[in-house]
């Protein structure tokens, strides 16, 4: 008995250690595990980041794209400010104009700036891709190394052609079946006592109330309301010329009532008189002494083939035109919006597609952000 007892302590003595060897290896996998996993939490939070970054800069390009050189051209630098604006590790991402692509479909092939700019109508997509970035790695380097390039990608384009549209201009434009409007025509919108389809209507609407001040705010920022083809709208009676002007001119950087530069900035382009092509490809500018807005001259009206009667009526939206306002509104009794039809592709700001609706208007589409 004596002899066992001897033995079994023997034994014992020679495991002693043997648990603590276990143990510091189980210790070392796990802190390798947990080291492990914050690195790869640290590469989502990195990728998500670049992924921020490059979705921005994408639709900021396709913002930019109306069917000319010189869109091509502010796409690409819409891209490249925008991503300047990120920083990646408290620092600014190196990003090359080389890395703004252009394509007609989807699928692609995109091409270079310079490429797209030699046909750029048919333009509809845009590819940013951000530079490789090195992401450190702090406690698995033996494993992955001791950075990662990390790099993202993001895709956007024109929505399908729209049939509601938001953020509309309150007036709308007859289409006289035997004298119909036609793309690259100047039209003259009466808001003045000179010139009425009905006794008592010029043309103007009232989607959200009868008051004066809903056409001096709507001519400034289109009105709060959502409409589509077929939709019914009240009409608004009288000439209605002074908030028509206050609120019109605004866009050209005119503030004579009590409408802020800040809330309803005038366009980044106040030259007057100017042709459309002048105005797209900014080969005519005048800056404005506020900050202005690119696009704030380029409005979305509802089309309407059956004439109101009365002063205070309703008309049917036929569809919607995209048109660019030539020159402010000028004084006294007066209130003649003169406006061009635009025949070429934009950007109408706010809308969607309702596959229930009316047909859409290939000349409206929103940037989508499609992968």
């Amino acid at each position: 008995m004596d002899k066992q007892r001897i033995n079994s302590k023997a034994n014992r003595k020679g495991e002693r250690g043997s648990i603590l060897a276990i143990a510091s290896v189980g210790m070392l996998a796990l802190m390798l595990a947990v080291g492990l996993g914050v690195d790869i939490s640290r590469f989502y939070l990195a990728k998500t980041e670049l992924q921020n970054a490059a979705d921005a800069s994408a639709l900021a390009a396709v913002s930019a794209l109306n069917g000319s050189s010189t869109g091509i051209l502010e796409a690409t630098n819409r891209a490249v400010e925008g991503m300047n604006n990120y920083d990646f590790n408290k620092t600014g991402i190196p990003f090359p104009r080389a890395n703004v692509l252009f394509a007609v479909n989807l699928a692609g092939p995109y091409m270079s700036e310079t490429a797209a700019s030699a046909s750029p109508s048919k333009i509809r997509f845009a590819q940013v891709t951000t530079p490789a970035m090195p992401v450190g790695v702090s406690f698995a380097a033996s494993v992955l190394g001791n950075s990662k390039d990390l790099s993202a990608t993001a895709t956007a384009g024109y929505s399908v052609s729209l049939n509601v549209v938001c953020n509309w201009f309150p007036a709308f434009v007859m289409d006289y079946p035997d004298n119909p409007i036609s793309k690259g025509n100047d039209y003259v919108f009466r808001g003045g006592p000179q010139g009425s389809v009905a006794p008592g209507n010029y043309q103007l609407l009232s989607p959200d109330g009868p008051g004066g001040s809903d056409t001096r705010q709507g001519t400034a920022d289109g009105v709060d309301f959502c409409a589509q083809p077929g939709d019914i709208i009240p009409t608004k009676p009288g000439v209605n010329s002074g908030d028509l002007r206050q609120g019109v001119n605004t866009r050209f950087d005119i503030y004579n009532g009590p409408v802020d530069p800040v809330t309803s900035p005038p366009d980044s382009n106040v030259a007057t008189g100017i042709s459309w092509p002048d105005y797209r490809d900014q080969t005519i500018v005048q800056e404005p002494r506020h900050p202005g807005t690119p696009g704030r001259r380029v409005i979305v009206m509802p089309i309407v083939t059956a004439p109101p009667i009365n002063g205070r009526d309703e008309i049917t939206i036929d569809r919607f035109g995209v048109f660019f306002l030539k020159e402010p509104i000028g004084g006294g009794n007066g209130g003649d919006l003169t406006a061009y039809y635009i025949g070429d592709t934009v950007l109408p700001g706010r809308g969607r597609y309702d596959p229930n609706g009316g047909p859409g208007n290939p000349q409206l589409a929103v940037p989508v952000l499609y992968k």
